[in-house]
Formats: structure tokens, C-alpha cells, sequence
């Protein structure tokens, strides 16, 4: 006779109808599974809902689950090989056999059926279990095949501490309990859970690496893991795709997110601690046609603010710079994509002007550093909290010097320029190719331009390039292309690098920026009153001795710092 699987929605159904769970205290029970991978039943018992972890068993009948008899014995089943077997055990769980690409297990716990959706990734295929009389499965935890743990999933020694962003509702144990896990690293004795300690491994390998993102992308095939490595992505070890599932949902348990919710973005945080680093991540979730894309966004708080000098910015740029952001009041605005730097450059400047006699305060989306001394504002655009609100409510706080993360709108200009013109410097950015545009995208959002020039003290426009790696760089000839681009038809050698184990193969090790500074001088600023065309503004500060990207670029090719291809690859379809 075929033996009847538990069904997970029935047995919820169930504890609903019996009273002992709310819907909201069952979904809470689930994400704490997924965090853990502690048996259901001792999370219920934990929270007060059961009586004791071993309630599950005896009330298998009001559940509506008759325990069955059971003859056959366990099969080795290749699939099962990949949870190790001490996890099934605390599950009390036992796989039987494969039916119909099904893996089949017993269970004496009705509610050991909540486990099966974060076990069937790691198998690879669908997971049923059927209820076993009490008699005929503890025998079954002696004669099942013992089942190896992955070696693939062990932990590295620099794994990775991690805390959730959301504190669970109740206090963690501080050392592993034999059937429960804190939700930090796995130990690697193959008893922890496998999706955890996968997890920790990427978090832990991206840094080690240097990656500044983790990118997980599913498609029609396998799953796609790239680090973002200097500004340029590349591929990494990728887990089977049957795991997209699992790991998805343990990133957001991790970053406080909602593990139901599949057709919605999601936004979180969470923080890891890696060989003592304290790192910040930022996790965003995007529903995508095959499942849900994951970005991570790794930011290390235990690394100093560089200055402009490390940034590579030349000695004369680095003097107007200085003077610009010293200025009492007016605004001076950083430009560039996403990723170049932005933000960098403005904590470094705040870093500069952070002094008791000054009150700093700046708005931000997200604050990605915490500076000491500086009133930081989160921007929550959910309850109204927009950079334009932030930056009204800080004029009231009486401050001397202002950053406001990004000017994205006609109102939120026309606040900093009122800010600028009563008496506050004013940092910010703009996302334009370069600095002259700035210009024009604050006149197409609707400022005046007179107020444009009054208030704009300078722009700094910038881009990242990759540095040549130190240890394997060499000497080579320059070709035709090159001496071209340069404009240095004299020029006979140029370094590049072959790859080695410091810069993991790539050539390059660490990024070096590429400046582009436009000072609003008396000539600048009587032009923008006339509302000109960017190309006009450009032609007139480089007739001023402004350098643009791509002569500060060539700068860079000449010293030995970065390639032609670099530069290329940041400043194309700039006119800089």
C-alpha cells in the first residue's frame, strides 16, 4: 500500500485550527528554520507554542497525521549524500528511497515536514516525507547508510561572523546546542547547515579577494556568482543551481528581509566580521525572469577615508581642491556614474573640514560610513524622509557645513542653492559624464542659471581605472595606437603586467582616479549666466588650464600607473 506524504500547508492549517500557532507565529518559526536549520519542533517549544520539543510526536493525531507502518529498509541514495547525515538525524529525518525523481524520507515528527523545502535545493529535487510509527523509526537511526559531509562545504578559517541585521525576537545562544544553531558561522564538522557555511564562504572569499560586490544571478541553466573586483566583474565559483533557492533565503534571514515575498524588490543589511573586519553589506533583492538576482554590496568599516593624494590626484589639483572645499559658503558638487568614487571624495573633504569650532551634518542614501563628530541622516523616502525633506530640516539645526548625498531634483537644488546663499557650504554630487555638464543638468532641472553662478564654487568630475599590479608589472614597447592616444609620437616604453598570484591573474591590483576639476572663475561664471552649452563652459575652462579626464589619463599611462585601455574603458564617449 502507498504511503501517504505530510503536506506542509495541511499540518499549518492545523496548527491554526488547534490554536497553537498564528499565521504571524508560524511565518516567524519559518524564517528562524531558515536562520538556524534547528528542528521546527524545538523552535515551536522554544517560543512557548509547544510543550517541549517532543509535543510534535505526540500530537501527531490531532494533526491529522496517522503514523504508518513501515517494512522496507533505507536505500543509499546518491542525492541524500548531499546533507551530511548528522543534520537529517536532527531533523528526524532518514531518506528511504528515490520515487519517480522524488527523494522519499521518514519521519517520526509530523513537523519535521517545514524542513523539507530548505533541503530540497541542496538535493537537488523534490522531497516528500511520510509519518512512521515510533517503533519502526528508531530503528531506521541504526541501519541508515551513513551519510558523508560535503568537503566542498566546509569552512574556510577565515570564515566569517555574521549577525542579522533584524535581532530575532529572542536572546541567542551563545554556544551551539545539540539540536540548535545560532545563526552565526558553521563549524566545519559537516553537522552545521550546508547553506550557511555556503553563504559564509562567498561572503568570506569576496573579501579576501577584494571584491567590493557580490553579484548572484539564475538563469535558464546554472547560477552565476561574480565578484565585482576593482570595478570589474568577474566570475567565481558558482553552486549547483538547485542551491539558488536556499542561499537566496538565508541572505535575506541574514539582511532582515521578508523570505516570502519573491515578486517584490527588497532592500536590507546586515553586518559581517571576517579576520576582524567589521563590514558593512547592503543587499538588494530584484525579482528577475528566472528567480531573484542578488547584489551585495561589501563596505569596510575598518578602512581609513583616502585621501585625495592616495586617489592620485595631482599636487596643483589637489591645492584648488583644498581651497574649494575651505570656502565659507557656496556649493561644490563631485560628478561621475555609479562607482567612481563619489562618495569617497566627499567623506575625505568632510574628514578634512571636521573640527569642534564647525557643526557637520549630512543626508545620505544609504550612510555607507560612519564618520565621529558628524550629525549623519538616513533617507527614508517610505515615510517622507527625502533628501530634499532632510535638507530643510537641517537649515533649522543651525549647521556650518552640509553634505547632501545626491541632487536629484528641482527641489532638492533649489534648497541647497537657498543654503549656499544664506551663508553654508554645501557638498553634494550629480551623476553627469563630466564637470561642464553639471552646469547644464542644474539649468535643465529648472535652476536659474544667475543662481547657478552665484553659488557654484567648483566641480570635480572623476573616474576609477584599475592600478597595474606592483609585483608583476614590466616594461614593454608602446604601439602606434598608443603613442596616438597619448599624443607623444616620442614616447618608446610603457608598463604593463602579465597576472600573478597577488593580483590574482588579472594585471591589475587596487584603482587609481582620474580628475577633472572646473573652478567657476569670474570668466566661467559670466558665461553660465547666459545659459550656455556645455562644450562652450569646457572650452573656455581648458583655456583656463583645466585638465580633463583623458589628459589626466595619459598623465597616468605616462607614469606607469594604468593602461590605455583603462582610460578608454571609463572616459569613452566623454568629450574629456
Amino acid at each position: 500500500m502507498a504511503m501517504i506524504a505530510l503536506r506542509p500547508e495541511n499540518l499549518s492549517a492545523r496548527l491554526i485550527a488547534l490554536g497553537i500557532a498564528t499565521p504571524q507565529q508560524l511565518e516567524q518559526a519559518k524564517q528562524e528554520l531558515a536562520m538556524t536549520q534547528e528542528r521546527f519542533s524545538a523552535i515551536l517549544a522554544r517560543q512557548g507554542l509547544l510543550r517541549d520539543v517532543e509535543a510534535g510526536r505526540r500530537l501527531a493525531t490531532q494533526f491529522g497525521s496517522v503514523p504508518q507502518r513501515l517494512d522496507a529498509r533505507p536505500e543509499t541514495i546518491a542525492a541524500a549524500a548531499q546533507v551530511p547525515g548528522a543534520m537529517w538525524r536532527a531533523h528526524r529525518l532518514i531518506p528511504l528511497r528515490e520515487q519517480g525523481g522524488t527523494l522519499v524520507l521518514a519521519t517520526d515528527d509530523p513537523l519535521s515536514v517545514f524542513a523539507l523545502e530548505f533541503f530540497s535545493g541542496r538535493c537537488g529535487r523534490p522531497l516528500e516525507a511520510v509519518l512512521v510509527r515510533e517503533q519502526d523509526f528508531a530503528p531506521l537511526l541504526e541501519v541508515a547508510p551513513t551519510v558523508p559531509p560535503l568537503p566542498a562545504m566546509s569552512q574556510p578559517a577565515s570564515a566569517p561572523v555574521v549577525a542579522p541585521a533584524v535581532p530575532p525576537k529572542r536572546a541567542e545562544p551563545s554556544k551551539p546546542q545539540p539540536a540548535a544553531r545560532p545563526p552565526g558561522p558553521a563549524a566545519s564538522d559537516g553537522t552545521d547547515a550546508p547553506i550557511i557555511q555556503l553563504v559564509n564562504s562567498m561572503l568570506s572569499e569576496a573579501v579576501r579577494m577584494r571584491a567590493s560586490d557580490v553579484h548572484l544571478q539564475v538563469g535558464l541553466q546554472q547560477l552565476r556568482v561574480r565578484y565585482r573586483i576593482d570595478g570589474v566583474l568577474r566570475d567565481a565559483t558558482s553552486p549547483p543551481k538547485a542551491l539558488h533557492g536556499p542561499i537566496v533565503s538565508r541572505i535575506k534571514i541574514m539582511a532582515g528581509l521578508n523570505i516570502a515575498e519573491k515578486r517584490l524588490p527588497q532592500d536590507g543589511r546586515l553586518q559581517v566580521t571576517v579576520d576582524t573586519r567589521p563590514l558593512d553589506v547592503r543587499v538588494s533583492v530584484l525579482p528577475a525572469m528566472h528567480g531573484e538576482s542578488v547584489v551585495m554590496r561589501l563596505l569596510d568599516r575598518s578602512q581609513p577615508i583616502r585621501g585625495m593624494a592616495e586617489m592620485g590626484m595631482a599636487s596643483e589639483d589637489q591645492r584648488l581642491w583644498d581651497a574649494l572645499i575651505r570656502r565659507p559658503h557656496g556649493i561644490v558638487l563631485v560628478t561621475g556614474p555609479t562607482g567612481s568614487g563619489k562618495t569617497t571624495t566627499l567623506y575625505g573633504a568632510l574628514s578634512l573640514l571636521n573640527h569642534p569650532d564647525r557643526k557637520l551634518i549630512t543626508v545620505e542614501d544609504p550612510v555607507e560610513y560612519q564618520l565621529p563628530g558628524v550629525n549623519q541622516v538616513q533617507v527614508k523616502a517610505s515615510i517622507g524622509l527625502t533628501f530634499a525633506a532632510g535638507l530643510r530640516s537641517m537649515l533649522r539645526q543651525a549647521p556650518d557645513i552640509i553634505m547632501v548625498g545626491e541632487i536629484r531634483d528641482q527641489e532638492t537644488a533649489q534648497i541647497a542653492i537657498q543654503a549656499a546663499l544664506t551663508g553654508h557650504l554645501v557638498l553634494s554630487t550629480l551623476h553627469t559624464n563630466d564637470a561642464p555638464s553639471a552646469v547644464t543638468r542644474l539649468i535643465d532641472m529648472g535652476v536659474a542659471p544667475f543662481l547657478v553662478a552665484s553659488t557654484i564654487q567648483g566641480i570635480l568630475a572623476q573616474r576609477l581605472v584599475r592600478r597595474i599590479c606592483p609585483h608583476c608589472r614590466m616594461t614593454d614597447n608602446a604601439t602606434e595606437e598608443e603613442r596616438a592616444f597619448l599624443g607623444a609620437p616620442d614616447v618608446i616604453q610603457l608598463i604593463r603586467s602579465n597576472g600573478c598570484d597577488k593580483c590574482n591573474g588579472s594585471g591589475f591590483l587596487g584603482r587609481v582616479g582620474l580628475f577633472e576639476l572646473l573652478v567657476i572663475d569670474e570668466a566661467v561664471r559670466q558665461l553660465v549666466i547666459g545659459k550656455p552649452t556645455a562644450s562652450a563652459i569646457r572650452s573656455v575652462a581648458v583655456n583656463a588650464g583645466m585638465r580633463g579626464l583623458r589628459e589626466d589619463g595619459c598623465l597616468k599611462i605616462r607614469d606607469g600607473l594604468t593602461t590605455m585601455a583603462e582610460v578608454l574603458r571609463v572616459v569613452a564617449g566623454t568629450e574629456a
